[in-house]
């Protein structure tokens, strides 16, 4: 499944604050709609009032050894909660020496070095992710990743994104967009 994260005058996720880190900014957007659609739907024309459209797709875990994948399967959480009503989108473009890189070069920066999966299981389950993979699509970021969680987590989120902005792997990230959003209920209407 493709999954479209289009920005436009409406949608399911009220754009709360955007922010661009590195690399050349993402037009500003009072709304966000996530759409999952098969693979024959990917290029479905884009409504009239979009300003601009990231496309990505879920993969398998790249960087990730059998025991760590079990332990991530034991204790993260699934998207749509209904408590989760923040969420991120973090669309990032890493550096052409990353992918230069071989896979085990890139699996020690990623874990030995960055820690990446190990830092982050103390924010499991509370923060939920998905990352989906664009830089095959000819997508202008490599990942799109996607977070939910309650507002009461919101600290817990920054820490988070604080810690894995801190790592020898961040070195690495030639673009980055953080998109902050909440959910669009009927009486937030």
């Amino acid at each position: 499944m493709f999954t479209t994260f289009s920005a436009s005058a409406s949608g399911d996720w009220r754009v709360t604050w955007q922010r661009t880190l590195r690399g050349a900014p993402l037009g500003k957007t009072p709304y966000l709609s996530v759409a999952r659609r098969p693979y024959f739907f990917a290029s479905a024309v884009a409504a009239p009032d979009n300003r601009w459209q990231l496309i990505g797709v879920p993969s398998n875990a790249r960087y990730v050894q059998k025991d760590e994948k079990a332990q991530l399967v034991r204790v993260q959480a699934g998207l749509g909660r209904s408590e989760a009503t923040c969420a991120a989108l973090i669309p990032i473009r890493k550096s052409e020496a990353w992918w230069n890189l071989s896979q085990d070069e890139r699996r020690e920066i990623f874990e030995a070095k960055s820690r990446h999966i190990a830092d982050c299981m103390k924010y499991l389950p509370a923060i939920a992710r998905q990352l989906y993979h664009a830089r095959d699509l000819g997508q202008p970021f490599d990942f799109l990743t996607w977070f939910e969680f309650a507002p009461e987590h919101s600290a817990q989120f920054d820490a988070l994104v604080a810690q894995l902005r801190e790592t020898e792997e961040w070195s690495f990230v030639e673009r980055e967009v953080d998109i902050r959003l909440s959910a669009v209920t009927d009486a937030a209407e």
